[in-house]
């Protein structure tokens, strides 16, 4: 046992004089790294503690740091300044063209808050079969049917020597043969009790061994009433008379009131804001109302039991308008389908051939993706009346387009609206005012206050003129 300690020993030392100075460097790194490592804490633990110090009087003090705009920040948030754009963006969200247009054409004075006006209309130029007319067979044909008797849907449209277009009915040629021209009728009388029409064909068919026979017309066909033909010893034909119909609107009273109190005027305040700033958003504001009352609000008047006043609310001229137009919101619009609308806008009334069309987003949208051609053609933007409209010039007439942002609004943006800026009236009762309120005199309020007023309406002359525009979803059948 004593022979094995001592070999064991020997055996040791050998190790330890042979790894000596290796041992030695390995334990002095590895003190080197550990000591590094505490003074590294000590000293990062130092920083933050001694870089923000509380003071006495509540203030803060940095030491052992040179200060920073991050220590800035976290010790005073509010002491540095961000970047104040002076410049005030006034919003505008939504266009007020109605308004600006009757203010542009002026006013007429209203010496009543109740306007009575009136107003002539054309008188309709087509009428549709109520019932199909059947022409006989070649065995039962005789004379008598060179003459029919038919009922439009509203035969008091047509008079006596009057002639009739038959649309989407052929006529025929002398020699019997189908023609390429709509068949045309004569009107020789009409039935005083049912209004039935007797008429005769201009270029009827032949049936069997008689020619110049009325051709079977079926139900909804349109009958476009044509020019009056008389013979030569006529002296007199059916009496014409167009009288105006009285209708009526009222006057609102629009107002909008602005305050600023003493202390807030004379604040110190990081951008100019004065009593003038308010007082143009108030307008805006109090015009987008009006806007919206111009367009889509319903005539009528209520009593304010807690005022113990009536109040009168005018009518919108949307409900004025005597035309109207649809179409399908779940196909996409095509050029034909602008041409439709603007034929329809600008046939068969006594309006002019520039007009407005204003509308939503989702309907303003549909016209932009139309492809214009050479028969509808798309110009740069026009101004006129003060507003900057696009241009839509076709046969029919020019269209000055204008996205309304009060369609949106009021949840219409697939609608829109034509109408003839001069037969647009605005009446005034009361002209657009201000008045200055002395509110701090009568002990009411410390501030300076002023009251925009305003008492007006709108009406349309010739209603034919201006048309409505709406979606419709067809039905299935």
């Amino acid at each position: 046992m004593f022979l094995l300690y001592s070999k064991m020993k020997r055996e040791m030392k050998n190790f330890l004089l042979k790894w000596k100075k290796p041992l030695l460097w390995l334990t002095g790194f590895v003190l080197l790294v550990l000591c590094w490592q505490v003074w590294d804490g000590l000293f990062d633990a130092g920083l933050a503690l001694a870089a923000i110090v509380p003071g006495m009087s509540g203030g803060k003090i940095v030491s052992n740091e040179p200060l920073t705009t991050d220590i800035v920040r976290e010790g005073s948030p509010s002491l540095l300044r961000s970047e104040v754009d002076k410049r005030i963006v006034k919003i505008r969200p939504m266009s007020t063209p109605i308004d600006q247009l009757s203010r542009w054409n002026g006013s007429r004075k209203a010496s009543s808050m109740i306007v009575d006006y009136y107003s002539v209309d054309v008188k309709p130029t087509k009428s549709y079969m109520k019932a199909s007319y059947v022409a006989p067979g070649a065995s039962t044909v005789n004379d008598s049917h060179k003459k029919a008797t038919i009922n439009a849907v509203d035969n008091s449209i047509f008079e006596v020597s009057e002639t009739l277009l038959v649309q989407g009915v052929k006529g025929y040629d002398p020699d019997g043969e189908m023609s390429n021209a709509d068949l045309v009728l004569y009107i020789a009388a009409k039935d005083e009790d049912t209004g039935a029409l007797t008429v005769y064909p201009i270029n009827g068919s032949k049936i069997g061994s008689v020619t110049n026979c009325v051709p079977s017309i079926p139900v909804n066909t349109p009958l476009i009433r044509m020019g009056r033909a008389a013979t030569e010893l006529d002296v007199q034909t059916a009496q014409f008379a167009a009288l105006p119909i009285k209708s009526q609107n009222f006057c609102q009273i629009f107002k909008m009131q602005i305050e600023q109190s003493t202390f807030q005027k004379i604040a110190n305040k990081e951008v100019e804001w004065d009593f003038s700033d308010a007082e143009e958003a108030a307008i805006y504001d109090m015009r987008l109302g009006m806007e919206k009352s111009f367009m889509f609000g319903v005539k009528n008047t209520i009593f304010d039991p807690r005022k113990k006043e009536n109040v009168m609310l005018t009518g919108g001229i949307w409900w004025q308008a005597g035309n109207h137009y649809t179409y399908n919101p779940t196909v996409e619009m095509t050029q034909n389908d602008l041409i439709d609308m603007m034929r329809q806008a600008f046939t068969g009334n006594g309006g002019n051939k520039r007009k407005v069309l204003i509308g939503g987003s989702s309907f303003i949208g549909r016209i932009n993706k139309i492809e214009m051609t050479k028969v509808v053609m798309a110009r740069e933007d026009k101004v006129q009346w003060g507003i900057d409209f696009s241009e839509i010039k076709s046969k029919f007439g020019k269209l000055y387009v204008l996205y309304s942002e009060v369609f949106d609004d009021c949840g219409m943006s697939d609608y829109g609206f034509i109408f003839d800026p001069e037969f647009i009236q605005k009446w005034s009762h009361v002209p657009f005012d201000s008045q200055e309120l002395d509110l701090k005199k009568s002990g009411v309020r410390n501030t300076d206050a002023l009251v925009l007023t305003e008492a007006s309406c709108l009406t349309l002359r010739y209603p034919a003129a201006h048309m409505r525009i709406e979606p419709v979803i067809p039905d299935e059948e």
